[in-house]
């Protein structure tokens, strides 16, 4: 198993766009947009690649039938858990992966398959098998559905440098740019100001010339006042107005993501497995 010079990055260009789902979060790390790790199986002629995001996603794709590789993955998948400073969330391609990652996994997995089992599984320190789900932009809908929320004595701003830093939550800008400077420079963000404060943010997580994934974060006191879908419908419109594709990934027990994207016109398309690899020793 080998860590590729980010010069060799392009080599998982092509096969990565043989993906059949959103890969947008690893086009950045192998575009050098983000700084991350693309391991491979080989560093002359790779077929296998293992690509891993800073903010704890990672993406397997590639040839299946890779003895070499294969053991080297589930020894990362099970021993060298303990390397982990944070959850890190899988995705594989194509579907052959799922069983040999379950195979792999073995009784370390468990499968979070009803809504009681959710505070069982969040607090699990085993590797928890979750659903992604990708959603596809419908712009009547969105039309249809988009609602504006009460914003008495609030406000939505373009976010800037010292809003990238001041942003509260886990789904904000700071965590998938490298910086402000750049954030500024490559990316766009829009906030709502009330009382003073930042409410709620909509940002691109990821950006290419036609595709736009949307963040989304919303402070705690804010939430349930519709502020939500108030910014997202702001970053919607810039993309449209670009000539952007808005893009909506989620995990499907992340209900409040699930319904807010169907409320602005995404519908969902796809659901893939999406493990949840813990950090520190399982």
């Amino acid at each position: 198993m080998i860590l590729l010079d980010v010069r060799d990055y392009k080599k998982a260009e092509k096969p990565l766009r043989e993906v059949g789902f959103n890969t947008l979060f690893a086009e950045s790390v192998i575009h050098g947009n983000t700084p991350g790790q693309v391991y491979a199986d080989d560093e002359a002629n790779p077929s296998v690649f293992y690509v891993v995001h800073p903010y704890g996603m990672s993406l397997l794709f590639g040839a299946a039938d890779k003895p070499g590789f294969n053991q080297w993955l589930q020894q990362y998948l099970l021993d060298k858990a303990r390397a982990r400073s944070g959850h890190e969330w899988l995705q594989a391609y194509p579907a052959d992966w799922n069983g040999r990652i379950r195979q792999m996994l073995g009784s370390e997995l468990v499968v979070r398959s009803t809504e009681l089992q959710e505070e069982i599984a969040a607090a699990s320190p085993k590797a928890v098998e979750y659903t992604r789900v990708n959603f596809r932009f419908e712009r009547d809908k969105y039309r249809i559905a988009a609602k504006p929320a009460n914003l008495a004595g609030c406000e939505i701003v373009r976010t800037t440098k010292e809003m990238f830093l001041a942003a509260p939550g886990a789904v904000v800008p700071r965590f998938f740019w490298k910086d402000e400077v750049e954030f500024e420079r490559m990316g766009v963000g829009f906030s709502l100001i009330c009382e003073g404060e930042i409410a709620a943010t909509a940002f691109s997580a990821f950006i290419t010339e036609k595709e736009l994934e949307i963040g989304i974060e919303t402070a705690e006191k804010y939430r349930g006042r519709g502020f939500a879908a108030a910014v997202c419908s702001a970053l919607i419109d810039y993309c449209l107005r670009q000539g952007l594709k808005p893009v909506w990934s989620c995990r499907r027990e992340n209900e409040g993501s699930y319904r807010l994207a169907q409320k602005l016109g995404f519908v969902p398309s796809l659901m893939i497995p999406y493990y949840r690899l813990p950090a520190g020793a399982m």
